[in-house]
Order: structure tokens, then C-alpha cells, then sequence
């Protein structure tokens, strides 16, 4: 039993590239890759996740694992692979910090895993797996639900300056005007207000008394969490 714990815990079974080792990494890490995916669909339900996303996490584990099991203490081989790497492109759109982050997650258990320490990994996991549960599930850190990005577009002739605060005293609990630009070679204005709705439900009433301010123009309101947008011409 001694031998046993020893064997799958100090990480030296790693150290022989053989059909044992190498199904020991590619199980253990796609196993971990797939928890891994679990957790971020679970916490990803509301926003909307991508499926090439998901798969990626759980086949980024055992890649990674491959590798480091692949290179073991051969510099040269570490190197040369190092020099593959390098020749391809990675491109992808902004996303989420928090995507960046299970990435991270993933290609640290399939480290882990390459080097034999998969009973540790497992364990990781899990700890950062109810860690990540429980700042989603308690809104850690979370914006105000009822907090939005209020964007209105103005004719260049209309004074702007205190000319919809009357209206969003009425709708909101608190405004604040935070940058106004030029749009359309400076023909038309947009002006930018971070509000607090009073009453969410009260969203249609307030961009209709808005309108009548405007000019009728584009009104776009839309909240940083769940990048939704309500756009009104």
C-alpha cells in the first residue's frame, strides 16, 4: 500500500515514457479537463458560452500533459518544441477575464498531470472548482442587476447640459453623466450616463419619455454583465 501511494503521488512514474504512463496522463487529465468544463458551463449559463470553448478546455489538459510527459528532462526536445510553438498564430476576439482564467486552469492540471502529480491535481481541482462555485453563486464583487450603460444621441443643436435630468430623476435612483462625444462629423452628439434603474420593468417607459427629448434619435442601454443591449431608433 506504502508502494502504492509512493508511486502516485511522488511523480516518478512520469519519468518513464510508456503505454502506462502515457494512458495514466491522457485519463487523468482529460477527466480533469472535463470537471473543468462542468464548472464552466455552471457558471457560464446566463451569459452564454461558446462549445469550441468548452471542448478546448477539456482537450487542453491532456495536451499539455502529453507534452511535458513528452519532453521530461530532455532540454533539446524542450526546445525544439518550444521552437513549434513559436511558429504558430493564436488569434481570438476579447472575451471574458474569467475565460482567460479557466484556460489557465486547464493548462496548469495538464502540467500537473504530465508530471505525474495527478492525485494532486485532482485535489487542486476540486478546491478551485468550489472556490469558483462560490464566488458565482454569492455575486462576488458583482455590479448592481439594476445598474446600466445609458448611451443618447442628440442633434448638435440641442443644449444637452441638464436637458434629460428631469426624466432620469424620475426613472432611476441615481444618474451621472460620464463622457459626451461627437458622432456623424460632429452632426449629431452621444452622450453616455451611468444609471441605476428605480424599476427595471419601467425601462420602455423611460426611452419613450427620452425619445421625445432627443429628437426621436438613437437610445441604446445595456448592462457590462451580461453585455445585453436595448437599442431604440
Amino acid at each position: 500500500m506504502e508502494d502504492f501511494l509512493y508511486n502516485v503521488t511522488s511523480g516518478d512514474w512520469a519519468t518513464n515514457l510508456d503505454w502506462k504512463s502515457v494512458l495514466t496522463v491522457l485519463v487523468s487529465a482529460s477527466a480533469i479537463g472535463f470537471f473543468i468544463s462542468l464548472i464552466y458551463l455552471l457558471t457560464h449559463k446566463k451569459e452564454g458560452y461558446s462549445q469550441a470553448f468548452c471542448v478546448s478546455l477539456i482537450l487542453l489538459a491532456p495536451i499539455v500533459g502529453m507534452v511535458i510527459l513528452v519532453i521530461g528532462n530532455n532540454v533539446a526536445t524542450a526546445f525544439s518544441l518550444a521552437g513549434a510553438f513559436a511558429l504558430v498564430r493564436f488569434r481570438s476576439a476579447p472575451g471574458d477575464p474569467k475565460d482567460i482564467a479557466f484556460v489557465f486552469l486547464s493548462v496548469a492540471m495538464g502540467l500537473t498531470c504530465g508530471l505525474g502529480y495527478w492525485i494532486y491535481a485532482i485535489i487542486a481541482v476540486v478546491v478551485l472548482g468550489v472556490i469558483i462555485l462560490v464566488l458565482h453563486f454569492t455575486n462576488f464583487a458583482g455590479r448592481d442587476r439594476n445598474r446600466f450603460e445609458l448611451k443618447i444621441t442628440v442633434p448638435e443643436t440641442l443644449n444637452y447640459a441638464g436637458a434629460f435630468d428631469e426624466t432620469l430623476k424620475k426613472y432611476t435612483k441615481r444618474f451621472e453623466m460620464k463622457r459626451v462625444k461627437s458622432v456623424d462629423f460632429g452632426a449629431l452628439f452621444e452622450i453616455t450616463f451611468d444609471v441605476t434603474m428605480n424599476d427595471p420593468s419601467e425601462i420602455r417607459k423611460m426611452i419613450d419619455d427620452l425619445r421625445v427629448l432627443n429628437g426621436n434619435l438613437k437610445i441604446q442601454l445595456s448592462t457590462e454583465t451580461t453585455n445585453r443591449s436595448f437599442h431604440f431608433q
